[in-house]
């Protein structure tokens, strides 16, 4: 029986073979086994190092282990851990004082953000042949309005303070920016972006708009960083107007508050028109009265999109009582 059996756990998310020195030194020095071959086998193999394949059940591995002279042994471990085996290895040297000591190594780990990577995986997989009927057939637009659905909803967790559902509707988020990525993949190769793509735009953006950060750039508070990232947004986008670049698809109120705070960030005096007597005489008429609330509201520094969005609520929860106190 060996004095020491090590548990050799790896991060399936790393390149097979990127070990830490210390997992380099146990492999090299001790008989390695596995249950099955695997990435990490092979790649050990490559470098020249034993690994002995004595398959998956618990038992069997167990004996195998125990019953080696060296040492040291090493049980190149799967992506759970294989606790199976673990156990059963604990229990025997329980029932033997004195025997070999159990240890626990971390060969590699994963790296922040290390489940990105299965999200790609299991897009891919959906979306490839064999995969899902339902995620084939989807298309950057036919996948429009469930982005924006997932967006609001989870805006609503956010204003609700529900956390742990926000984290959930994120997810969702997360989906619809996967998705998208592993479509615009089947794309003709002059239009063809995948996710690493959308990934190094965005690094390259939040350094390039953040020099007070990654370059020599000094700054003096929050609004100084917000001014150095307009000048250097408007710089990047090279806009004949300070109305290009606005989301003309957002709600009509939100979209209205948006282009007056544009143009009164640049100091352009356009007069909004001037609320009529009669607002519900037409629709022109409706629109300008609140088109000049909403610029009041924003020269007041209040959200006019948020103030409507509470008295809805508000009238919404009305609505449920007097609901309530009819029954």
């Amino acid at each position: 029986m060996p004095d020491r059996i090590v548990l050799l756990v790896t991060s399936p998310r790393l390149p097979a073979g990127l070990l830490t020195a210390q997992a380099w030194d146990l492999v090299r020095a001790a008989p390695v086994y596995a249950a099955a071959d695997s990435p990490q086998a092979g790649a050990l193999r490559a470098a020249g190092v034993e690994v002995k394949v004595v398959g998956g059940e618990a038992q069997v591995a167990a004996e195998a282990l125990l019953a080696d002279p060296a040492p040291t042994v090493v049980w190149l471990a799967g992506p759970d851990g294989d606790p199976a085996v673990a156990r059963r290895v604990g229990l025997r040297l329980a029932s033997e004082p004195g025997s070999a000591e159990l240890e626990l190594v971390y060969g590699s780990w994963d790296p922040p953000g290390a489940r990105l990577l299965d999200v790609v995986a299991v897009m891919d997989r959906l979306r490839s042949p064999g995969g899902c009927p339902w995620d084939a057939e989807q298309t950057h637009r036919s996948l429009a309005h469930y982005l924006l659905e997932e967006v609001y909803e989870a805006y609503d967790e956010m204003v609700r303070g529900d956390l742990a559902a926000l984290r959930e509707e994120l997810g969702d988020v997360l989906l619809q920016v996967a998705f998208h990525s592993r479509i615009a993949e089947e794309l003709p190769d002059d239009e063809r972006w995948s996710i690493d793509d959308v990934a190094g735009d965005l690094v390259e953006k939040l350094v390039r708009r953040h020099p007070h950060v990654f370059s020599s750039v000094e700054v003096d508070g929050a609004e100084h960083v917000a001014a150095n990232w307009e000048e250097i947004k408007k710089a990047e986008k090279s806009r004949e107007s300070v109305m290009d670049g606005v989301a003309l698809s957002q709600p009509a109120l939100a979209l209205a508050a948006k282009l007056l705070s544009r143009a009164r960030k640049a100091g352009i005096a356009v007069p909004v028109p001037e609320a009529p007597a009669d607002p519900t005489r037409d629709e022109p008429a409706l629109g300008a009265t609140l088109l000049a609330q909403t610029a009041a509201a924003g020269e007041a520094g209040l959200d006019a999109e948020g103030a409507l969005r509470q008295a809805a609520l508000t009238y919404a929860k009305d609505v449920r009582k007097a609901e309530s106190q009819s029954v």
